[in-house]
C-alpha cells in the first residue's frame, strides 16, 4: 500500500482544449498519465490527483474525462483546482454521493490512509492577476475550509496529517502564508500543491523541509506525469 500524488491532468477527451501549446512535455500526456500509474501502483493504492482534472465545463462534456480517472489503478482522491468547473464547492457531497465506490472529493471532510489523515482545499495565491485584497479574501476563504477539514479528521481523533492544495502555498517571493501558518500549527508532516506549470514557474513556491514541514511540487509537467510517491 503507498500513497501518490499527481496534480493538473487537464484532460479534454470532449473538449477542443490542448495543453501541447505549452510545450511537448504535453504531446500525448494522457497516454503518459495511463502508461505511468499502471507502471507503479496496484489497486491497494491511493492516488490523490491535486485538481484541475478536465476541462469539461459541465457534466455531459467530461464523462470521459471522468471515465479515464476511474479506470486508474487504485483509490482516487480529488482535489478541486481553479480550472474545476464541474465542482461546486458548496456541493461537494453530491459529487461523492453521484461517484461512491469510484471516487472521493476533498473538501470540508478529510480521508484516512492508515495512521495519517488526508485534509486538503482548493488554495489560492497572489499572481498578480487580481488586486492583492481579492487575492487575500480569497486566501481567507480557503483557510476557513482547510481548517473545517483538519478539524473533522481531528474530531476523528487522527494526529497525523498530509495536507493537499492545488495552488501553491504561498505567493511569489513569500516564505509564509495562512497555509504555512496552519501546516506547522496542526503539525502536518507534508504540504503537497500542483498549479505551478513550465520551467519558469517550477520555483514560485516552497520546495523541500521548511520549519519541519516538507513541501513538495507535483504539477504534471513538472514530474513528466509520473505520480510522487508520498508514503509507502
Amino acid at each position: 500500500m503507498a500513497l501518490y500524488a499527481l496534480g493538473d491532468l487537464h484532460l479534454a477527451f470532449q473538449s477542443d482544449k490542448t495543453m501541447d501549446i505549452f510545450g511537448k512535455v504535453w504531446k500525448n500526456h494522457e497516454k503518459k498519465i495511463e502508461k505511468n500509474c499502471n507502471k507503479l501502483m496496484t489497486e491497494e493504492d491511493t492516488l490523490v490527483l491535486v485538481g484541475d482534472h478536465t476541462w469539461g465545463k459541465g457534466f455531459e462534456n467530461c464523462e470521459k474525462d471522468f471515465e479515464f480517472i476511474e479506470n486508474l489503478p487504485g483509490r482516487k482522491i480529488l482535489i478541486r483546482g481553479n480550472h474545476d468547473n464541474f465542482w461546486n464547492a458548496k456541493k461537494t457531497q453530491r459529487l461523492n454521493d453521484m461517484f461512491k465506490g469510484r471516487l472521493l472529493f476533498l473538501q470540508n471532510n478529510f480521508y484516512p490512509y492508515g495512521d495519517y489523515a488526508i485534509v486538503g482545499t482548493k488554495g489560492y495565491c497572489y499572481e498578480g492577476l487580481d488586486t492583492r485584497q481579492h487575492a487575500d479574501m480569497l486566501i481567507e476563504r480557503e483557510a476557513k475550509r482547510l481548517k473545517v477539514s483538519f478539524e473533522a479528521a481531528r474530531a476523528e481523533g487522527f494526529e497525523k496529517f498530509i495536507m493537499f492544495l492545488h495552488y501553491p502555498p504561498t505567493s511569489i517571493d513569500e516564505r509564509t502564508s495562512r497555509f504555512t501558518y496552519m501546516a506547522e500549527a496542526y503539525g502536518a508532516e507534508q504540504v503537497i500543491y500542483a498549479h505551478c506549470h513550465g520551467k519558469e514557474r517550477f520555483h514560485d513556491s516552497l520546495m523541500g523541509n521548511v520549519n519541519g514541514v516538507k513541501y513538495s511540487l507535483v504539477s504534471g509537467d513538472y514530474l513528466d506525469f509520473v505520480p510522487m510517491k508520498i508514503l509507502s
